[in-house]
């Protein structure tokens, strides 16, 4: 699976189907395989970060920490890892995509230095760094949180998953 000359069955397609929580369809799979196997130039069976890049919507996005987390993916975790930028991936599964992005050096707690370098990366020289250490302190401390915190998943989830709030990023499938 994964490679471009080899053929998706519909085995392959329920356990990617499985492995991605239902939250694509297996038409959605289908394509996916196809552009996959685009991306894929060297049929290896998995996609570099900068065979990732070619898909114009992640190509402009100033997250880093992104091409990181795609890196080598299988056919597999390509399409979990786009899941969860389906419209009916849950709230938390959007919150624990986010907390790997700032999550910097994978070690399961987000640092002040994790979130201010993740905020370097969106707002480049729009910001100065010291206007950047004080809207992160503030945010945190509105939070109830300080700048010498690290702050666990469930943190994320508890400031993040607040009833009203929506967090909605989708990527087109096709």
């Amino acid at each position: 699976m994964g490679n471009a000359s080899s053929m998706l069955t519909q085995y392959d397609i329920e356990e990617v189907q499985e492995h991605c929580n239902y939250l694509i369809s297996q038409q959605e799979i289908v394509s996916l395989y196809q552009r996959f196997c685009q991306l894929d130039r060297n049929a290896k069976g998995f996609i570099s970060a900068d065979e990732f890049l070619s898909i114009p919507e992640f190509a402009l996005n100033p997250l880093s920490q992104l091409l990181k987390m795609v890196d080598g993916l299988n056919f597999k975790d390509f399409v979990a890892f786009l899941s969860t930028f389906s419209s009916k991936a849950s709230l938390e599964q959007k919150i624990e995509l986010l907390f790997k992005v700032y999550d910097i050096d994978s070690k399961g707690k987000v640092t002040f230095k994790d979130l201010l370098e993740v905020l370097r990366d969106l707002t480049g020289s729009f910001m100065s760094e010291e206007q950047r250490e004080k809207v992160l302190s503030q945010v945190l401390e509105e939070a109830g949180y300080s700048r010498n915190c690290s702050l666990l998943l469930e943190d994320f989830v508890k400031i993040l998953g607040k009833p009203g709030l929506k967090i909605e990023v989708e990527v087109p499938v096709d």
